[in-house]
């Protein structure tokens, strides 16, 4: 492997910047699940950075990274530092192209399950909130137009390779993508507490069965009321202990898997699962 040129090096350190990202329509994927995972996108990545120590610990990724057509240069661990925002960096960075999904493309092909994010600020949150979608078997994530960009290094990194593998709409206009999910044969829950319905309930009513988009809300405020309107129903995550609450991403991820067990029952089971 040839040294990182200081060209690369640079091109790689501005994107950390959301402004660089979007002028170039290029992002960072970090660690060695989230390349390996990009090389198998439609769109691999541009560039590949890695330290010695990590291409002697992930021989087969470096030479997956070969077998796309690119030479992985090698960086030392202070370069590393200097073109990642994490502090433990995984010692591999790969410079990708944006996975912009429209709308319609993510609503083809008879969806059943969609999670919508209102307007989810923490990156840490929206990234684990597409790798719950993406383990529930959603078919797409929508970000509504005041959510986190979807490219920041701790959104991309928080879905471990689950930003690769299911639709993600960005910059959506909330009415506009939920009256299209319910054109779709979609029904629309919002999670938010003191639902008039309980998840529990819907579960054993066999209601989370039909096909179903999540609405879910703003970390401290929740939803707008104006947004639960958009709503067919507003649901209740119910608390059987002291706790006060669900943070979002796991509001998102006991919906999601309510909805996935519901959608799934009598289904044979995944290979997972047997």
């Amino acid at each position: 492997m040839t040294p990182a040129s200081a060209g690369q090096l640079r091109s790689a350190r501005r994107l950390l910047r959301r402004k660089e990202r979007l002028a170039r329509d290029e992002f960072l994927a970090e660690g060695p699940q989230a390349v390996r995972e990009a090389l198998a996108a439609d769109r691999p990545p541009r560039t590949v950075l890695v330290t010695r120590r990590a291409a002697e610990r992930h021989t087969d990724l470096v030479d997956a990274v070969r077998r796309a057509g690119l030479d992985p240069s090698l960086i030392t661990e202070d370069q590393l530092g200097a073109v990642t925002d994490s502090t433990t960096p995984q010692g591999i960075v790969a410079i990708c192209p944006t996975l912009d999904v429209g709308l319609e493309t993510a609503l083809a092909g008879r969806p059943r399950l969609i999670v919508c994010c209102a307007e989810i600020r923490d990156p840490g949150n929206a990234g684990t909130v597409i790798r719950c979608a993406d383990a529930a078997g959603a078919d797409a994530v929508i970000l509504g137009s005041a959510s986190v960009d979807l490219y920041n290094p701790k959104t991309v990194r928080a879905s471990t390779g689950s930003i690769f593998h299911l639709p993600v709409v960005t910059n959506a206009e909330l009415e506009v993508a939920l009256d299209r999910c319910r054109q779709q044969g979609l029904q629309v829950l919002a999670a938010a507490g003191g639902g008039a319905y309980g998840l529990d309930e819907l579960l054993r009513s066999g209601d989370l069965a039909a096909p179903t988009v999540w609405l879910m809300g703003n970390e401290a405020r929740g939803l707008h009321p104006d947004q639960l309107e958009l709503a067919d129903r507003v649901v209740s995550v119910p608390i059987y202990g002291a706790a006060e609450s669900l943070n979002l991403s796991t509001a998102a991820a006991v919906c999601l898997y309510a909805s996935a067990f519901a959608q799934r029952s009598g289904e044979e089971p995944g290979p997972a699962e047997q």
